[in-house]
């Protein structure tokens, strides 16, 4: 039994540049599975050999907070002060954190 292309699952495309340390969303693509989504972000994200690596996540399985709660959801985080870096010293020779 195949599948047509409509029914194939939506798959979110995150890609680390060369100059970046993080991977960052690029966009979306429809895909039969994981490693024919990788190839074809490869193929769509990093024609212009911009990436050095990609993630591919089904769009399903993602789960975020909505904008509309921010408030109530992060508020939790305010009352934290030593979560912020300002109570860290960088130690010599660290490059990033």
């Amino acid at each position: 039994m195949t599948t047509s292309r409509s029914d194939w699952p939506l798959w979110e495309v995150f890609v680390r540049s060369r100059r970046g340390l993080s991977h960052t969303h690029a966009g979306s693509l429809h895909a039969p599975d994981a490693e024919m989504a990788l190839r074809n972000a490869r193929d769509l994200y990093t024609r212009r050999s911009e990436g050095v690596s990609i993630w591919v996540v089904p769009s399903a399985e993602i789960t975020a907070s909505s904008p509309d709660e921010k408030d109530p959801f992060f508020a939790p985080a305010a009352d934290k002060p030593y979560r912020h870096p300002t109570f860290y010293e960088i130690p010599e020779g660290v490059r990033h954190l």
